[in-house]
């Protein structure tokens, strides 16, 4: 078995203005990280809007698509742009996450991570925001029980901001299981403990600002333990290394180390519930050190939980 690498030279071609933190440098740096390491490198596709209307309606496709300007950069709203090259990184963020489901679901690779951006954890069922146009980890999580028959997905979510669009497009979702730390307060301002899902299928793991690894690996160890008595057949990794002490967005005090750590944490859950099947998709960090650092910790414990 084998770890996967799934990503696009079009990510690049999503361009932001200048000094905005979702910038082409953060998947320079993410990809030049990992360069080195032994991974199956796969081309992200693109995917399709049938595939994107697992989680958006198509009028909403045709929106982000007919937004799209033919030179320089369009504002959607105070965080989020557009380019002309936005919608084919957008759809190949969505593709590499359905690729990685049917690598790691036909037992080509024991896990996989998607390196593209934009980010997708922020993407409502028709809100743009966050950086982010396609819920990419929720439309993974929806292809992989309507293509797979998959019962039971669990998604997990460590980004420092909680992952709003996640939680709106698996709200009423009860074959899925979605967890997620993030600080609070901070944007967006969804996240808290109340929040729960119309299943009871949300999970959420409010962290304090100023808060680091020890209140951390307390609130995930309980929650992985609760993933677990859950039995997923696949766990689905939104990947933000933001949380991390030197990001600029937030207030959390991760280090390096942690990464390290959760994705071990969350690795040997995945086996002893379903074999290890993991996909793991790229959302937030914007330190670019600290980013290149996470990205490096999270992808050598996918490889070693894949040898």
């Amino acid at each position: 078995m084998s770890t996967a690498l799934i990503t696009h030279a079009d990510a690049l071609g999503h361009v932001t203005p200048e000094g905005h933190p979702e910038r082409v440098a953060r998947m320079e740096h993410a990809l030049h990280a990992i360069q080195d390491l032994p991974l199956e490198r796969v081309s992200a596709p693109e995917a399709s809007d049938e595939e994107l209307r697992l989680c958006h309606p198509q009028r909403y496709v045709d929106r982000i698509r007919g937004a799209i300007p033919s030179s320089g950069t369009r504002q959607l709203d105070a965080d989020t742009w557009l380019s002309p090259g936005s919608m084919y990184a957008a759809r190949r963020g969505a593709g590499g996450g359905l690729q990685a489901v049917d690598m790691v679901l036909k037992g080509e690779v024991k896990n996989a991570f998607v390196a593209m951006r934009p980010p997708g954890h922020h993407a409502e069922l028709e809100t743009p925001m966050g950086f982010c146009l396609f819920g990419n980890a929720a439309i993974a999580a929806k292809y992989a029980l309507e293509t797979h028959g998959l019962k039971r997905v669990a998604v997990v979510d460590f980004d420092v901001h909680h992952g709003n669009g996640t939680q709106n497009l698996l709200w009423d979702e009860a074959r899925t299981l979605f967890v997620s730390s993030q600080q609070m307060p901070l944007w967006p301002g969804t996240g808290a403990a109340t929040e729960r899902g119309a299943h009871d299928n949300v999970l959420n793991l409010p962290l304090a600002p100023g808060s680091g690894s020890a209140e951390m690996r307390s609130a995930w160890e309980a929650a992985i333990r609760r993933i677990e008595a859950w039995a997923p057949e696949l766990l689905i990794i939104s990947a933000g290394f933001d949380a991390h002490q030197d990001d600029p967005l937030a207030n959390l005090n991760w280090v390096t180390e942690d990464y390290r750590w959760i994705t071990r944490a969350l690795c040997a859950m995945a086996q002893r519930s379903n074999g290890g099947r993991v996909v793991s998709t790229l959302e937030g960090g914007y330190d670019l050190e600290a980013l290149s650092e996470g990205v490096r910790a999270h992808v050598e414990v996918l490889l070693e939980a894949g040898s």
